[in-house]
């Protein structure tokens, strides 16, 4: 961009350079006009030992460079405003405004950037309180029936597999018992058998504890993050961190995005990441909410996977829906950096 800007500098200095040699040579052409060598009198008299010809061209390039300068400076700070503008929108900060100078045509594009990210703040406003709504009609319609249904699985399988592992545990152990005073062989098996009724009895267990909606449940955001991280940290023995800003006021809709997309960015770590540590980042500043998560693991190459990758593509569509971006930055065998931007636009409501 920088390069693009500096393009433009060096075409006005060239143009400057060209009309300033124009007129310098038509003004020496008409003080020579009654000369006898005309033109040529330049190259025969000098000053100061050196030819006047060289003066005159050394003035002619002093002032098509100041001049070049002076024009394209003012206007390729206007355009540098401009293109930062453009990047701020691009990155989803609807907040900012172009200053707008004169009233030239850079200026009748500077207020119409301005007019659209005003559009633009106006709808990520309206998508973010529609998803507030939706949160809070989808909770007071499904909240019951999501809770029985979950009852009744967890239910089903306390009575049902759970009972049958344990019966399958405690006949083991007798059968265990009853062969201990013999040498046959399969007393090993019997207690590889009851080793697995175990193992699989306590994953149940887990299972039956963790049984519960994919959403926060009335928590708060930072409850609810914690609270995985925590489970991820127990279950998986990976060393986590989060830091998370204190009072930070945030409508339910949008909280409930922002919890399901760790979530999602949480089961893509444990099912391709093989990662050892992840990191989570949340702060709000007057402009956005600013999400990060970086893990150490293998990594991969954007351009290859994300088009073609289901979690990473629910993850954008969960932002997108509150007007929120998110970008990936990822280095094969260096690890994964996910950072999202939303914009706030629900102060005072």
């Amino acid at each position: 961009m920088k390069k693009r800007l500096a393009s433009i500098r060096w075409q006005f200095i060239r143009h400057s350079l060209l009309v300033t040699f124009i007129l310098s040579f038509l003004l020496l052409f008409l003080m020579t006009y009654d000369e006898p060598r005309g033109l040529l009198i330049v190259f025969d008299r000098k000053l100061v030992a050196i030819p006047l010809f060289f003066w005159v061209l050394t003035v002619i390039v002093i002032t098509g460079i100041i001049a070049g300068y002076i024009q394209a400076d003012p206007i390729r700070r206007r355009v540098d405003q401009l293109v930062h503008g453009a990047l701020r929108f691009e990155r989803g900060t609807f907040t900012h405004r172009v200053e707008v100078e004169g009233e030239d045509e850079l200026a009748e594009l500077g207020k119409r950037l301005n007019g659209m990210a005003q559009n633009f703040e106006e709808q990520v406003a309206s998508l973010q309180r529609l998803s507030s709504e939706r949160a809070a009609m989808q909770e007071t319609v499904k909240k019951a029936a999501v809770s029985e249904e979950r009852q009744r699985l967890a239910r089903d399988l306390h009575d049902a597999v759970s009972q049958q592992l344990f019966a399958i545990s405690m006949m083991t152990a007798a059968i265990k018992q009853t062969m201990v005073q013999t040498s046959d062989p399969s007393v090993e098996q019997v207690k590889m058998v009851e080793k697995m009724a175990n193992t699989a009895q306590a994953e149940m267990r887990a299972l039956l504890l963790h049984l519960r909606p994919a959403h926060l449940e009335g928590k708060s955001l930072k409850d609810g993050i914690h609270q995985l991280f925590n489970e991820l940290q127990e279950k998986y023995g990976m060393d986590v961190t989060v830091t998370i800003e204190e009072n930070m006021m945030i409508p339910k809709g949008i909280e409930d995005q922002i919890f399901r997309m760790v979530q999602e960015a949480i089961s893509n770590v444990l099912r391709h990441a093989k990662a050892t540590q992840l990191e989570l980042q949340l702060r709000q500043t007057n402009q956005d909410l600013k999400i990060k998560l970086i893990d150490n693991g293998v990594g991969f190459d954007v351009k290859n996977v994300q088009k073609n990758s289901y979690g990473l593509h629910t993850m954008r569509e969960r932002m997108t829906e509150i007007g929120g971006t998110l970008q990936i930055v990822s280095v094969p065998n260096k690890g994964t950096q996910i950072e999202v931007n939303i914009p706030i636009a629900w102060k005072g409501e």
